[in-house]
């Protein structure tokens, strides 16, 4: 139980920032491409409530502080009408790319500021050790949940990028395979499959910790 609380404490803040922030930014793209409907909804916020979604942000990421992994789970999608955008397919592929995207930045501010505050801030603080491993958890909650919306398989973000360049028979074939998508999911979660995708988002993660400590001892010397 002990450490349940832990890893729920560590790992639920750049849980929490990391999807609010992915679906706010779907909410945010589509608005500008022309389709209010994620607005209307009261879904371009970042109140957690409104996108709050039972089984994926709050069951699998107390699983996963249960099993002592990284968080990881999902936000109820955005609602978004592709119809009234003024460029279709351009659209598509930007409101779909915006959550990932977002993932994408948080994840490298957080590196970056990590990478000052350990040189900035005393090991003396209080807090020091638990910011450190929040942030680090930050870190890499938004990459791997980045890469995994990137996979290009229905329904994840990735799929609907891909849509965006095909013709109508073979977006209808290509969205044909949401009807496999629960199998997909199961194989993943039961070889070792996921952990060959989402290593280069582990690896890139590490990568960039490593490297904006090293720029900003650089920069504060």
């Amino acid at each position: 139980m002990d450490n349940f609380i832990l890893n729920l404490a560590i790992g639920l803040p750049g849980f929490l920032i990391a999807v609010i922030f992915h679906e706010a930014a779907h909410a945010a793209m589509a608005t500008y491409f022309g389709d209010d409907t994620a607005k209307k909804a009261g879904r371009l916020s970042l109140n957690p409530v409104v996108h709050l979604d039972v089984m994926g942000t709050v069951i699998f990421p107390m699983i996963g502080a249960m099993l002592g992994g990284f968080m990881f789970g999902w936000a109820k999608p955005v609602p978004v009408n592709p119809s009234r955008f003024k460029n279709v397919r351009s659209g598509i592929f930007w409101v779909s790319f915006a959550g990932p995207g977002m993932n994408i930045i948080l994840g490298s501010m957080f590196a970056i500021f990590l990478g000052f505050f350990v040189h900035i801030v005393s090991p003396t603080f209080f807090f020091f050790d638990p910011f450190v491993q929040i942030i680090k958890q930050a870190v890499y909650i938004n990459f791997i949940l980045a890469v995994f919306n990137l996979i290009p398989f229905p329904p994840l973000d990735g799929s609907k990028m891909v849509s965006s360049f095909l013709s109508y028979e073979n977006l209808r074939k290509y969205e044909g395979l949401a009807a496999y998508s629960f199998i997909f999911f199961i194989f993943l979660m039961f070889t070792n499959v996921i952990g060959y995708l989402l290593m280069p988002a582990i690896y890139f993660a590490s990568f960039l910790l490593t490297s904006s400590e090293q720029l900003a001892m650089w920069i504060i010397r």
